[in-house]
């Protein structure tokens, strides 16, 4: 039956599949499965969409260009962004003194979401969607585009790896990035948002900078500016991507010293002169897209849209980015650690991968903390690093060939095996889970809720107020009740809790009265105050959440503060009681004020029946 079969059939390799090519379609269907059966991203509403947050204002271009062509005013986006609800308010985009509203983020992410926008658009027309960008094919072709990319960069990468080091390596490097990090976020969940994407440039950047360097050719160099012009096109830190067509070693070639590296690069540079303009002349090109765009809207060349978000450059965030329960890379990515030894051993296994991947991932790293908002908003760990995973792939690699030993590389698999069931764990509670709480960390949340599945609802506290204490205050004494009966103002009346009066706040009333009551330790520990609230409607943005404050004071002197936001603990229409718990300060005090004030919110909030007990 099988007589009919072409030649070249017949006499093809039957090789069994290698590692790194089972590897890669194990985390393939890790991300596949993730995305289209466990939390299809696209299919969700305003502001867990596929458009929405930072996304839908990296794609606002294409809309505002290619459906209402109006990219300067885009006095379509409050109509649109107010049915679709992307996110709170509208600021993708910022009021420039010319009149004209400026984009937030540059253009780069637009363009490569340019072909999956087409796509969307014409299937709203057949299906008859709203073409008006926002609408179910739109969301969805963005999705599918971004898997796709994701696909892209993980092939890419297993090719140049394996130029490298051995299959195995290259497996292992795959496996711990897709099952361990925050990749599988990135990619399976949201991966419409830059660092995706980015990861990919920078795998066809770090291949064709092997290929330029093996042989040089104008269509090469001019690709290799095109890659580096469109990263900083996509996110303008990304100039640094430079450094890997500058400084990347070829594995066709010997590492024979820091001095030949130095001399040789120089002489190859000079013997290639004329194909450096071309590369040039790309990155120019696809950066000055944004320069266009900005002149046109703006009348400037140059406009910053960022506000007074900027660098801290002399005090780099790198503490924090690293190790705070809020947003570290090594917390929330702690299979990461591997990569850091495996970089830290390039310098004895492979010299030559450490021109490029030290001073890029130092450069990299320093830029990523020194932004001030260095916790990156509503991020699973560090999602900055992203888009550097690539070259830190080639240190997981480089980890595993350093590993002589066959029982100690199944010492450091038995370690990475907690970190993979971290990942997933974490992965699942920023998404269905909701254990995860993104912006707003605490070391004391995170190691209530670490490896658990459910936790009490009061829980949520510790992200306001790391003291906690658990179990039944002992000899209590209470030293304040406060029930509102005699008070003339600033209280309700036809929606009382309790009795016939209440407090509350609002949007014009921001502030209860302030209460000070004397306070000495005298044997005591702890400090609780308790009320009875009710919430009319929610506040679901936590910076506008209402705050029952303790301040313990000196005179006049605060030295320490305790608050929990109240819309944490209740739903809208519900009357409960809530109580706060602060640990007696260290150093001296003598009294203590209480207070609750609305963090400029917009939703009333009504309380009752204050009481303080020491105990």
């Amino acid at each position: 039956m099988f007589s009919n079969l072409p030649l070249w059939y017949k006499n093809r390799k039957m090789d069994k599949p290698t590692y790194s090519f089972i590897s890669f379609w194990c985390a393939a269907a890790l991300i596949f499965a993730a995305a289209f059966f466990y939390y299809p991203k696209w299919k969700q509403h305003d502001t867990e969409a596929t458009l929405s947050w930072d996304v839908s204002g990296y794609y606002l271009y294409l809309p505002a260009a290619c459906i209402y062509h109006d990219l300067k005013k885009l006095d379509f986006a409050p109509e649109l962004l107010k049915k679709y609800n992307p996110a709170p308010g509208f600021d993708q985009a910022f009021l420039h003194p010319s009149g004209n509203r400026v984009m937030k983020y540059s253009c780069g992410q637009a363009l490569q979401f340019l072909p999956w926008f087409f796509a969307g658009h014409l299937a709203a027309k057949i299906f008859g969607y709203p073409a008006d960008g926002f609408s179910q094919p739109y969301q969805t072709a963005i999705s599918w585009g971004s898997l796709l990319v994701a696909l892209l960069g993980l092939w890419f990468l297993r090719k140049i790896l394996l130029r490298y080091f051995s299959d195995s390596a290259t497996a292992f490097a795959i496996f711990v990035l897709v099952f361990g990090s925050n990749y599988l976020n990135y990619t399976a969940f949201d991966g419409a948002m830059t660092h995706n994407w980015l990861f990919t440039l920078y795998t066809l950047l770090i291949f064709l900078s092997i290929k330029f360097y093996e042989k040089p050719s104008f269509p090469v160099a001019l690709g290799i500016g095109m890659l580096c012009g469109w990263a900083v096109l996509t996110r303008p830190t990304e100039i640094i991507s430079v450094l890997i067509p500058l400084l990347w070693f070829p594995p066709s070639e010997k590492w024979v010293g820091w001095r030949s590296f130095l001399v040789g690069r120089f002489q190859f540079f000079k013997n290639n002169f004329p194909k450096l303009p071309a590369a040039a002349a790309g990155l120019i090109f696809m950066a000055g897209i944004q320069l266009i765009y900005w002149k046109y809207t703006a009348g400037e060349w140059i406009v910053y849209s960022y506000g007074d978000q900027s660098f801290s450059w002399k005090h780099p965030h790198l503490q924090d980015g690293l190790m705070s329960a809020r947003a570290g890379w090594l917390i929330y990515s702690p299979v990461m650690i591997f990569a850091v030894v495996g970089w830290l051993l390039l310098f004895r296994t492979e010299k030559r991968l450490v021109p490029a991947s030290f001073f890029f991932l130092i450069l990299f790293m320093y830029i990523t903390w020194a932004w001030d908002i260095w916790w990156y908003g509503g991020s699973l760990g560090q999602r900055a690093m992203v888009q550097s995973y690539p070259v830190w792939a080639f240190s997981l690699a480089a980890l595993f060939v350093a590993i002589r030993q066959n029982w100690l590389k199944k010492v450091v698999i038995l370690l990475v095996l907690p970190c993979i069931l971290f990942n997933l764990w974490i992965t699942h509670h920023a998404h269905l889970g909701g254990l995860f709480v993104s912006e707003q960390m605490t070391k004391a949340y995170f190691l209530k809720i670490l490896g658990k599945n459910e936790v009490e609802p009061d829980a949520v506290k510790l992200l306001d107020n790391k003291d906690n204490f658990e179990g039944q205050p002992e000899n209590p004494s209470e030293i304040f009740t406060h029930d509102f009966e005699n008070d003339t103002v600033g209280i309700i009346s036809e929606k009382a809790i309790s009795g016939n009066r209440s407090g509350f706040v609002d949007g014009e009333k921001q502030n209860s009265e302030t209460w000070k009551i004397p306070l000495k330790p005298d044997g005591k520990k702890w400090l609780r105050l308790s009320a009875k609230i009710f919430v009319p409607e929610k506040e679901w943005e936590f910076w506008r959440m209402t705050q029952l404050v303790v301040r313990f004071l000196d005179g006049e002197k605060r030295v320490k503060e305790n608050m929990i936001r109240l819309h944490r603990l209740a739903d809208s229409g519900q009357t409960r009681e809530v109580w706060l718990d602060a640990k007696f300060p260290k150093t001296y005090f003598d009294s203590v004020e209480i207070f609750i004030w609305n963090a400029d919110g917009k939703k009333k909030l009504v309380f009752d029946d204050l009481k303080v007990i020491v105990f």
